[in-house]
């Protein structure tokens, strides 16, 4: 499968048990986290030694509510601490991505 043509399309592949093709290894990371799979999103993210993953990691830290961590990752990314809610931010950092591959 294609990568989603929106946000709303990679909403809709979340019904799907699994990441619905070779999708970048951002989308799928973001698609992990969307799922509730906080691990499988983390390590993918971890892995990514590229400012997209940085980004990711920080969003998934803040998620996770240590701020200090997520700080770190932010400032690595060259990306402001967000004053978002975590649901804007995924949908933003979704988007990015989707316009970016």
């Amino acid at each position: 499968m294609r990568i989603p043509k929106d946000y709303i399309d990679f909403q809709k592949s979340l019904s799907n048990e699994e990441v619905p093709g070779e999708w970048p290894e951002a989308l799928t990371a973001l698609w992990y986290d969307a799922k509730g799979n906080w691990g499988a999103s983390h390590d993918i993210a971890q892995e990514m030694r590229t400012d997209m993953g940085s980004w990711i990691h920080g969003y998934l830290h803040r998620k996770e509510g240590d701020e200090w961590n997520a700080g770190y990752w932010y400032r690595r990314a060259g990306r402001p601490f967000p004053t978002v809610s975590l649901e804007e931010e995924l949908k933003g950092i979704v988007e990015f991505v989707i316009q970016n591959s």
